[in-house]
């Protein structure tokens, strides 16, 4: 099974602001008609695992992205889901390994993993295969790391980079091994 992270990041590494704000990923406009590649990577998902937090902002009138492609709300609590995607949208718990075999079993090839500690989660379990970061030129200081700190060192190949004529960068990775930390 492939599972991808994807995502934007600033500069310093940040996902969101402390408080869980995003009002920075807007500071550079877009091109007209840039998606920078969501749409086509998107078309090769069979399933969204978002963790509740991003579930519940995504899951806002005028922000839901994902029409009818399958999506999986991870939370310890049972998660509250609007009528707009209650056809499409389950809520699991578990670790993310069970989650993982879960999908598997359901016949899911392509998962795509978003929200801050469902991606740490996916990593330290050895689950991710794949990492998209689309980096945006804007320093934020402090706030929710895209990565956070993990059992083994995780060694990943460049297989694609995109710059962007608004100052994005996006970066494409494969994950190729873990290695014990020392």
């Amino acid at each position: 099974m492939k599972i991808t992270v994807y995502c934007g990041t600033s500069l310093d590494g940040f996902i969101a602001r402390e408080n869980g704000g995003i009002d920075w990923l807007s500071c550079v406009p877009d091109p007209p008609g840039e998606d920078y590649g969501f749409k086509e990577f998107f078309a090769t998902v069979d399933a969204l695992v978002l963790g509740r937090k991003t579930f519940e902002f995504a899951a806002q009138p005028g922000h839901w992205l994902y029409g009818d492609t399958q999506v999986f709300v991870l939370g310890s609590r049972e998660v509250r889901i609007p009528e707009m995607c209650a056809k499409t949208t389950t809520w699991l718990s578990g670790a993310p390994e069970e989650i993982a075999k879960e999908l598997g079993s359901r016949g899911y090839e392509h998962i795509y993993v978003d929200g801050g500690k469902t991606i740490h989660g996916f990593l330290q379990a050895g689950l991710v295969t794949n990492i998209v970061v689309t980096v945006l030129p804007i320093l934020i200081g402090s706030g929710i790391p895209l990565f956070g700190p993990l059992e083994e060192d995780v060694l990943l190949e460049l297989v694609g980079t995109k710059s962007f004529e608004n100052g994005l960068v996006q970066l494409r990775y494969e994950v190729r091994t873990r290695v014990l930390k020392e």
